[in-house]
């Protein structure tokens, strides 16, 4: 009787350049069920290849942001097909692509606060985003936007005591810079700006996710003795950024309940926990991806490796 019993346990989700991938890890930290989407394979109307649209000029890369949404639409459909016990799951994280940035649009908030469950999650975000394809850590078109950011601190050498890093064309902060530069439109009418993990977290949330320290010190944006934005780089990329982004919050932090569209079209319950969401780079270990739960109360810590494929 017991290896039918529930199994209390915690969701992590790894949102990589080729795909969505989900783990369930009960209280021994075994892991008991596992599910992916590839991008290429499982969502070829996107027309990516390894995940990704590569531009004329082979420095421009990015990926369809709706892509990233039907992927978690599969998976979720895929755990309800199978008889997956949302019931059981008491939080979820996990880790995302870094670098690469999404745009929400004006009056995204309230498509997220007022889901329905009867409809999937892209059927009712397609609308949601000012750039549609959006920039990754493979893109290198933004070296102009660089040496822009460099100049305005005093320097590649200021920059890196400010935010760690000199700068780096993948970093988010140039790539809002670029968008800002060449699309103006498209940056006024953005209200928030996520990272692929906060990104994430939004969508378990149903509101707007915050940007961890972490995935955050990836971006030329975070003065990082301190923990908050930059203003002097925030005002070398574009206007009003500052409030597009909100503040950046510790790792480790629980950032909300699940949204009541998971409970009702999957089971979830309500008091399952979000943990904010890191980028894959300061979550990875040893040839590894951790999708990174840490848990209090009558929740367990968990940091379970799986290996890429």
């Amino acid at each position: 009787m017991a290896e039918h019993a529930p199994r209390r346990c915690c969701l992590g989700w790894d949102f990589s350049t080729q795909q969505v991938k989900v783990v369930a890890v009960d209280a021994e930290l075994n892991v008991f069920y596992e599910e992916s989407v590839h991008f290429d394979r499982d969502l070829p109307e996107f027309g990516t290849q390894g995940g990704v649209h590569v531009h004329k000029d082979g420095l421009t890369v990015t990926s369809p942001v709706l892509m990233w949404v039907q992927a978690l639409d599969i998976i979720l459909e895929k755990m309800k097909a199978s008889g997956f016990d949302f019931s059981q799951v008491l939080a979820l994280s996990g880790a995302g692509q870094q670098h690469g940035s999404i745009y929400w649009k004006a009056g995204a908030q309230q498509a997220l606060t007022s889901l329905s469950p009867d409809l999937r999650l892209h059927q009712q975000l397609q609308d949601c985003f000012s750039i549609s394809d959006c920039p990754v850590w493979m893109d290198s078109s933004t070296t102009a936007q660089c040496r822009q950011l460099e100049a305005a601190v005093g320097g590649a050498q200021a920059l890196s005591c400010l935010t760690g890093s000199r700068a780096y064309e993948r970093f988010t902060g140039n790539q809002i810079a670029k968008i800002y530069q060449q699309n103006p439109e498209a940056y006024s009418h953005t209200e928030r700006i996520s990272l692929v993990s906060s990104f994430a977290a939004s969508l378990f949330l149903g509101s707007y996710s915050p940007i961890d320290y972490s995935d955050g010190s990836g971006m030329n944006l975070l003065q990082i003795q301190d923990k908050v934005w930059s203003q002097a780089c925030l005002g070398a990329c574009a206007p009003h950024l500052e409030e597009k982004l909100s503040p950046p919050v510790p790792s480790c932090s629980v950032v909300g309940a699940i949204s009541s569209y998971y409970v009702q079209r999957y089971g979830f319950p309500p008091g399952c926990k979000v943990v904010a969401f890191t980028g894959d780079n300061p979550g990875h270990g040893f040839k590894s991806l951790p999708c990174h739960l840490i848990c209090s109360n009558d929740l367990f810590l968990v940091q379970t490796p799986h290996l890429l494929p």
